[in-house]
């Protein structure tokens, strides 16, 4: 072990993994004792989203982080280095960010991207970061916590396999030449843009290991949030991991599923809120949910919404969650306040530690 890489686990044993920098309103709720313990799965701006929102309302977040992508500065870096691509766990610590001078510098130095003409163009900053302390410390999740730690970050980041993985799917009419014929589709980044109607989606391997914390986060949590995000490459991905979906099913915590406010273009292409949830019920038909959310001015039949919740054993709950820009981005703001409205009304697992 190299004298450099020693130092490195010493400063890791001499921090505390979270910083205990938080919000006002989350370290008051932690004076009170009343803060829950959350863990968002997703990935990419979806996730960012809600742990924009949920970093407002505590200060005890873990995000676990999907471990597909192959497109970009991290499908490059998973190439050439044989990683686990960098990328949403870049954005994730991004949106753990404080508000302060400090969280928002740091997030902007992360996210920035080369510009040139020569190998380092379109490389996030953050990407190699990560990628370094991976390989200094040779150890995932010290390594982000490491760096969760320079940030100042309201929470945890964790991978959810410790492997790198491949999403394919199966896609009716990816051809446009041949649109009834059903074909294998390679690669979350091919799948997210495909035009083609998705049928399912597995993971390559077909069993990866979960990242035992991941695991533990999900059993010791009083909250699961699941969504919003990329359906098929984001989101139902965390369903396909044996060890992460049996924890899922087994918790005591509440878990709450998050809708998009908006089909995405080629994956979901026409979706209602309700399709949402069937093809989530197809991919795991033993996962259960508490609530669903979905942003009030995209459900044109709350009726139908509420039926196809039913099916996980869950309510229903509207809310004005999207920006006032009229985009398809959800307001950090808005969102954490229904995210603190339905923590409280739909009750406890225990008191929050």
């Amino acid at each position: 072990m190299t004298s450099s890489t020693s130092r490195l686990r010493r400063m890791l044993r001499e921090t505390p993994a979270v910083p205990a920098a938080r919000t006002g309103r989350a370290r008051r709720a932690s004076r009170r004792g009343t803060q829950p313990k959350v863990v968002a799965l997703g990935g990419g701006m979806g996730l960012s989203a809600s742990l924009a929102a949920l970093r407002r309302i505590t200060g005890d977040l873990t995000a676990v982080v999907t471990v597909a992508d192959d497109g970009g500065s991290s499908g490059r870096l998973r190439d050439e280095l044989g990683v686990l691509p960098p990328g949403d766990l870049r954005k994730a610590l991004a949106a753990l960010c404080g508000d302060d001078d400090w969280g928002q510098t740091w997030a902007r130095v992360i996210q920035h991207r080369f510009h040139s003409q020569g190998e380092l163009h379109d490389h996030a900053v953050g990407n190699l970061l990560i990628v370094a302390l991976w390989e200094q410390l040779g150890d995932h999740v010290q390594a982000l916590d490491l760096v969760g730690t320079l940030l100042g970050a309201h929470g945890r980041v964790l991978p959810m396999s410790a492997v790198p993985l491949e999403l394919q799917a199966l896609v009716r009419g990816h051809d446009p030449a041949r649109p009834e014929e059903v074909e294998t589709v390679r690669g979350q980044a091919t799948v997210a843009l495909t035009r083609g109607e998705v049928q399912s989606v597995h993971l390559v391997p077909e069993d990866p290991p979960a990242v035992p914390e991941a695991v533990a986060a999900v059993l010791d949590a009083d909250w699961v949030v699941l969504g919003p995000g990329s359906w098929f490459s984001s989101v139902i991905p965390h369903l396909l991991v044996p060890e992460l979906l049996e924890a899922l099913t087994r918790t005591k915590a509440r878990r709450v599923l998050s809708l998009n406010l908006a089909p995405q273009p080629g994956e979901t292409e026409g979706f209602s809120p309700q399709r949402h949830l069937e093809v989530l019920g197809r991919h795991a038909p033993k996962l259960a949910l508490d609530v669903v959310l979905a942003d009030e001015a995209a459900v044109p039949d709350r009726e139908v919404l509420t039926e196809a919740a039913k099916s996980f054993g869950a309510a229903v709950e509207l809310a004005p969650v999207a920006r006032t820009d009229g985009s398809p981005r959800h307001d950090p703001e808005l969102l954490a306040a229904a995210y603190d409205r339905i923590f409280r009304m739909h009750g406890r697992i225990g008191p929050w530690r």
